[in-house]
């Protein structure tokens, strides 16, 4: 299904769903203020989750904003901001902004050129993440890695049609035919979406022209929040489309149950023993590889870091995925 505006200057709403972000939304709203795209077709709503820092008052006192709608989201979560703007939105067009995100000058013309080029429902670009203290940096060359996260947004650099994207842009007649976020979602809610997209013929395009830098999580026990919310976001989303389900999405929850039980049967016989052992050879091996591959292509500051980094995205997903999972076993029970 193709847009009517196709051929056209459409009009582009770009969406902020934040909270407590008075340290940052100026630098974030000022890269939307900023776009290359005229002026006069672009309107930003900010679905503000009741920011009690001060959050409002910066943004209002910024510059050039007869453009910007502050709309209260009393729901707090991102995803309800999502669709709370959605509802409200005059565009042709829908650009996501995500928090900690700076975009490029012309990231709003690429993503509509992008939409035109392709017919995509969806389009996005790489997640370039930043980091800020030396852990930062260490996340953010990890989450660069195929051996962290193999999805194509973290690891690509090449136009390609993918299952998923970096925030996104949408034509607004796509919320239409399939439905808006899913508020239920505990995160993953953007590959939810983009998923009921593609089931319905719908296509998603990542491309590098796409541009933005992702300031992400600074400390390990901040990604290891993260990635534990990620693997329980995934079980919902399989629980609601079995069919999602990827190889890669066992891998980490395998990994992990064979760790433990591993431990567990090492107590009581010698052959399970080694085999255990093996278990934690080979993957240690592999962690060291990639770490070695990463800082050389980095930093090789790095490199005592980054194997740190790994085992607590991978422990920390498989650990989320397996909670998950047990707990909608009890629901299921109940």
């Amino acid at each position: 299904m193709k847009s009517s505006v196709v051929n056209t200057t459409p009009f582009v709403t770009i969406i902020m769903p934040i909270r407590n972000e008075s340290a940052f939304i100026e630098r974030r709203l000022g890269a939307v203020l900023t776009q290359t795209y005229p002026v006069d077709k672009i309107e930003v709503l900010i679905a503000d989750g009741m920011s009690d820092d001060g959050t409002q008052e910066v943004t209002r006192k910024m510059p050039n904003t007869s453009s910007v709608q502050i709309i209260p989201n009393d729901r707090r979560r991102q995803v309800a901001g999502m669709n709370t703007a959605i509802a409200q939105a005059r565009g042709d067009v829908m650009v996501r902004v995500d928090g900690h995100t700076i975009i490029a000058p012309d990231y709003v013309q690429q993503c509509v050129t992008a939409l035109k080029e392709t017919d995509a429902s969806n389009v996005g670009g790489p997640m370039n993440p930043v980091g800020i203290t030396q852990v930062g940096k260490a996340i953010a060359a990890a989450g660069r890695s195929a051996f962290a996260v193999p999805t194509a947004f973290h690891i690509s650099e090449q136009p390609q049609f993918t299952d998923t994207v970096y925030m996104g842009a949408w034509w607004k007649w796509v919320f239409d035919h399939v439905g808006l976020f899913d508020e239920t979602a505990v995160t993953n809610e953007d590959y939810e979406l983009n998923y009921r997209v593609r089931a319905s013929g719908g296509t998603i395009f990542l491309t590098p022209r796409i541009k933005s830098l992702y300031y992400g999580r600074q400390t390990v026990y901040e990604l290891g929040q993260q990635y534990f919310r990620y693997g329980i976001g995934k079980v919902y989303t399989l629980r609601l489309h079995p069919r999602s389900l990827k190889l890669r999405h066992l891998v980490m929850p395998v990994f992990l149950s064979a760790l433990v039980a591993g431990g567990i049967g090492a107590v009581l016989h010698p052959m399970l023993l080694l085999l255990w052992l093996s278990v934690i050879t080979v993957y240690m091996i592999a962690n060291l590889y990639f770490s070695i591959r990463v800082s050389r292509r980095t930093n090789r500051d790095l490199l005592l870091r980054l194997p740190i980094i790994f085992f607590v995205i991978h422990a920390a997903w498989g650990t989320g995925f397996w909670y998950a999972l047990l707990q909608l076993k009890r629901k299921y029970r109940c």
